[in-house]
Parts: structure tokens; sequence; C-alpha cells
């Protein structure tokens, strides 16, 4: 790693980017890669162990031991090369060929990824400092074992000290970039707080959050007031609204085709299918069809990962049609179509002003969604149900919580209206 990097005057600052999820595909090496080697029950048993993680029935140091225990015995040149089949996240070379030009320091932290792994990273991102979990390996094999600062709950924030106290930097040079709630610690130590693609917990405690490519952040990074941008819809986002917004006509399918435990039915079989399609893509095989749509509705970063967008939608369709009677199953639907398909637009096309509580939101996209959302539901209920139904659902959307709001908009609106009917 560099350590003489020359700086522009005054930029004597450093960047702190998480890895997982920034720098290369959120889950992918631990979930997918790994998995390559360990066979479908040690997939099975990575997927529980992250879930009991994220529920918080876990830490995350348990979690890694109990993973990283999978490979014992395997030759560290093996699972080097699972790394090297990582792809970067899109906009990354260009945001460290900037930030290096410019003259920033810049640092990799990981809790999940081996040092050797995030070196050799850093290497190729002309990063100048680069920390993840040690491995053990005796005779050029792992033996399972895993140690660290970064396994620790603070060893994130331990190991940015040590950097900061290096460089003899303290909190007003140094800015964050992160994804989930593991990297809270470090965010005290740092000055600008940056959510990409946050959770919950995040999308609130960041100073600033984009869902786009990495280059967004760039304008927060190297501008004080970094200009509000309202791009031109992208064929993609198109395609992807396109289908989001259409899914209103289930309704009608419904009440004139099929039912609604048929029509769930349905639907809950093409989520199982198209799940498996995306565990297929990750791993290099393309489907016909389930694929093609992926490829053509997913925005660039979804690309590298699992699109879990599109499970959360179904269920919470399919979920609204079996669990809540006629006709409040109907505006549920609608306030997850139509209101959280015309708040995505809007809040593309004319946000400005963020929610103070979800960075990751505005309020022009809220107003917009409540108002389609009530106008739509009107179809099926009084107004005084559609208003509170359309209410309740874009409240929720706004909120940050840890469940997505394809499934949330639906069942808090749902739920309320069946409550006063």
């Amino acid at each position: 790693m560099a350590d003489g990097k020359e700086t522009e005057p005054g930029t004597n600052r450093l960047v702190v980017f998480d890895v997982e999820g920034i720098v290369i595909p959120k889950n992918r090496y631990l979930l997918f890669e790994i998995s390559r080697k360990v066979g479908f029950w040690g997939f099975i048993r990575i997927l529980v162990l992250g879930f009991l993680y994220e529920i918080g029935l876990l830490s995350l140091e348990s979690a890694l031991r109990r993973i990283y225990t999978m490979l014992k015995g395997f030759t560290a040149e093996e699972v080097f090369g699972l790394h090297k089949k990582m792809p970067l996240m899109p906009g990354t070379e260009e945001v460290f060929k900037r930030l290096n030009a410019k003259g920033y320091w810049t640092a990799l932290i990981s809790s999940g990824l081996p040092t050797l792994f995030v070196k050799d990273l850093a290497t190729r991102l002309k990063a100048d400092y680069a920390y993840g979990l040690e491995l053990e390996i005796v005779n050029e094999h792992l033996t399972g074992a895993i140690e660290g600062d970064v396994l620790k709950p603070d060893g994130k924030a331990i190991v940015l000290k040590k950097i900061l106290e290096k460089k003899d930097l303290n909190s007003q040079n140094c800015i964050m970039v992160a994804d989930d709630r593991n990297n809270l610690p470090m965010f005290p130590l740092c000055n600008l707080k940056i959510g990409y693609n946050p959770d919950f917990i995040l999308s609130a405690k960041s100073d600033y959050v984009t869902r786009g490519e990495l280059t967004e952040i760039l304008p927060s990074i190297t501008g004080k007031n970094p200009k509000v941008v309202h791009p031109a819809m992208s064929r993609s986002r198109g395609l992807r609204e396109t289908m989001h917004m259409s899914s209103f006509l289930l309704s009608f399918v419904s009440i004139y085709l099929t039912g609604n435990i048929l029509l769930a039915s349905v639907i809950l079989l093409v989520t199982v299918f198209y799940t498996l399609s995306e565990v297929a893509r990750i791993r290099g095989i393309n489907l016909p069809i389930l694929s093609s749509i992926t490829w053509n509705a997913a925005n660039k970063p979804e690309l590298y990962e699992f699109a879990t967008s599109p499970i959360h939608f179904a269920l919470g369709i399919a979920i609204s049609l079996l669990i809540f009677p006629a006709p409040i199953r109907y505006v549920a639907i609608t306030i997850l179509t139509l209101g959280d398909g015309f708040a995505h637009i809007a809040g593309m096309k004319f946000g400005n002003i963020r929610l103070p509580f979800n960075k990751g939101k505005n309020l022009e996209g809220t107003i917009f969604g409540f108002l389609f959302a009530f106008l739509a539901a009107l179809i099926f209920v009084d107004p005084v149900r559609a208003l509170i139904g359309a209410a309740v659902g874009m409240i929720v959307e706004g909120l940050p919580l840890p469940v997505n709001d394809n499934l949330t908009m639906p069942l808090a609106s749902g739920l309320v209206l069946t409550l006063i009917s």
C-alpha cells in the first residue's frame, strides 16, 4: 500500500470504505462463492447463519467463525481463487481513481473478508490501507480458525483509530462510506457519513444516502454542497417501474378471472422459480426468460448481487391476496404498486427535500405516491378508507424499517383498514 501520497493543498483527508456491498457485491463471496467449495448444504448453512445474524440472534464474530470452519482443509490458493472471481461494483475504479488524483487517503476495512483478499483489492484500486480478518494457515492449508481486531464488536473502530493516529488526523478529516449497521462504531470517528444502498439504520444515521452507482458519492466528498441531479429515466428503470405499476392490474385479474387463492398460488410459484433463477445467475448460469428480465430491469449494482426486491414485491401481493378480505386486499395491492411506483418516479425526477429520518427518501416522492395511491384506492373503497390506507402506506414507505417496504406497505395499510372496518 502507498504511504507517501502527495495531497492537494487542504486535501489531507481520509475516506474509509466498507468492502462488501461497497467495493464488491454484498454477501456474494461468503454466500455464493464459498458455497462453490462447500456444496448445497454448506450454502444452506451459510444462508441460515446469515439470517440469524441479520435478526440479531447470532453475533457477527460467531457467524463468521462457523462459516470459515467449513473451509478447513482447503488450500489458501483455492480460497484465494474464489476471491479473484469477484467483480468490482459499478463505478468503483472511477471513484478510487478520482480520489487518488485529488490526494485523498483511502482505506478498505472489512469484517468478513481475509486481509489477504482486502490487500489484493487495495492494490488493484491503489488504496492506502487494507484491513480484514486473519486466516490461520498451516502447511498452506486453512485450519478453519480466524482472528483479528475486525472480529470484535468495535473492531472496525479500533482499526480506524490506528489509521487516524498514524496519519495524525481527527474526525474532521475522516469520511465513511458504508452500507450496514456493522459499521456504526466507526461513525463517531467520521465527520461525513455516506450510506451506499444502506440498511434501515444507516438510512437514518447517514448524512447522505445514494442507491445508484458508487460514483454518486463523489460530489458529497469533494464538494461542499453537492447539486441535486435529476437524471433521465434509464431503459432498465423504465421497465422496472412499468412492471411495478402494471401489477396494479392483478387486482382485476383476481376479481374477474382467477380468484385470490389461485392468483396468489401462481405468484408464489413464479417467485420460487425466480429465486432459483437468481441463484443460478449468480453462479453464472442464465435461465431463459427470468434471467433476461432481471438483466433488463435491474439497476447496475443489482446485476452483481442477488436481487431480492422482486421477491419482496411478489410476497407483498400474494400475502395481501391471502390474508385480507375484499376489497381491502385490492387497496393494499394498489398502494404497493401505484403508490410506491409513483413515489419512486417522482422522487427521482423532482426530489429535493430529504426526509430527516430517512435520507434515502424525499418529501416530493412521498406526496406524489400518496396522491396516486389515494386516487386509485377510490376504485375499491370510500374516500375515508382510501385516504387512511394511502396515508398509512406512504408513512410506512418513508420509515427506515428492517423489512423491505414492498412487504411493509401493503401489510400495514391492509391491517389498519381491516381493523377499522
